[in-house]
């Protein structure tokens, strides 16, 4: 049995892959946005879940998650799911890009983390003079910058397997109920990782079981480095101390 903690794992496909490990026998920590969220969940199961609350759009709330994670001992894997797509730009930065950099640097490292990446990452365009003045970025710029965290942290940390997933056009209220891709297609990559302890993938990128391409854009190594120093400097939080 694994202990695996899922950031936005109220609905969608946090909730499914979630839903999907708990049935595996896997002991899943749950993270809500606030306590009608939480209690959300806590419908939706006939058992006790054990359940986080941060707004990940607030810097002391995200710190005071990791602290709470830590308390609980170390993580077999981190899945970095939540994400907004219908917010102001300032919001998506902090909870998209921000918020992941934070739990990443502060959370005792876990055997794998899981980043929750987006086929939308090539329209990304990372303007880095902008986003530091305005910290203001659109989804599919969000998304290419937690490609970007993923591929630098799987070369930095050891001892632990760093993988992005792409989950796909799902049916969600973020995306479009009309989309292609079910819940359990957009869960199932994350729980065959977080599931099989001999997989030991890092620095890839999966689609739907499947390792594949991403955008070129994701490898500048020295763009990913500014970014880390960006994100140190905003937050005060360093990601090797």
């Amino acid at each position: 049995m694994s202990k695996i903690f899922i950031t936005g794992s109220s609905d969608g496909i946090g909730l499914e892959t979630a839903t999907a490990l708990i049935s595996k026998g896997h002991d899943v920590i749950f993270h809500a946005r606030n306590e009608q969220r939480a209690r959300q969940i806590k419908s939706y199961f006939k058992i006790d879940v054990k359940i986080l609350i941060a707004d990940l759009n607030n810097l002391d709330e995200t710190k005071k998650l990791a602290d709470e994670l830590n308390k609980l001992g170390t993580f077999d894997t981190i899945i970095h799911n939540a994400g907004i797509l219908n917010e102001d730009k300032k919001t998506i930065f902090k909870v998209n890009v921000l918020a992941p950099f934070i739990l990443t640097a502060l959370i005792t490292k876990p055997k794998q983390i899981i980043y929750i990446g987006s086929n939308m990452h090539p329209q990304g365009n990372i303007d880095l003079e902008k986003l530091k003045k305005e910290q203001v970025v659109d989804y599919s710029t969000s998304k290419l910058m937690i490609l970007m965290l993923g591929l630098c942290v799987s070369r930095i940390f050891k001892n632990t397997c760093i993988n992005i997933v792409d989950p796909g056009w799902v049916k969600t209220k973020m995306a479009n109920y009309k989309a292609p891709d079910s819940l359990e297609d957009g869960s199932k990559t994350q729980v065959w990782l977080a599931s099989d302890e001999e997989l030991k993938f890092n620095g890839k990128y999966f689609y739907h079981l499947q390792e594949t391409i991403y955008s070129s854009k994701a490898d500048d190594i020295m763009l990913q480095n500014e970014l880390i120093k960006f994100y140190e400097e905003i937050s005060g939080v360093y990601l090797i101390n």
